[in-house]
């Protein structure tokens, strides 16, 4: 992964770094508002330069990256993890983000009992509006 000066499109460049698994994934992601360009929605070909900066948002979770360096091939992950910066306020974020799901899936009680045959009956009856 050869870094360039000039500036990168943003649909190669979330694939550069390793934010998306496939070109397509990333220009799927852009399209459908999920990647911002200093609070401006862009479109896949944007040109963007260092120091800009990128609001992604990848299930729960909003990250806020400072570009650090420009590159439009895929390479390592750790020449990847070169390529930007983590805001202070979105690993914070993210922190706590992290903390509510694991308590949230602590709370949750599961029936792990095989249902019986009175249950199984209940079951079939509701599927089929009896």
């Amino acid at each position: 992964m050869q870094p360039s000066e000039d500036a990168v499109r943003l649909d190669k460049w979330l694939w550069a770094a390793r934010f998306y698994k496939t070109r397509r994934l990333a220009v799927v992601a852009i399209t459908s508002g999920k990647v911002s360009v200093n609070d401006e929605r862009p479109k896949p070909a944007r040109t963007i330069k260092t120091n800009d900066l990128l609001l992604i948002k990848q299930g729960p979770h909003q990250l806020a990256v400072r570009i650090l360096g420009l590159a439009d091939k895929r390479g390592p992950a750790k020449v990847a993890q070169t390529l930007y910066e983590e805001t202070a306020d979105s690993i914070a974020r993210g922190k706590k983000l992290s903390l509510q799901l694991k308590t949230a899936a602590q709370q949750v009680a599961f029936d792990r009992k095989k249902p019986d045959q009175r249950n199984r009956d209940l079951s079939r009856k509701s599927k089929r509006g009896e």
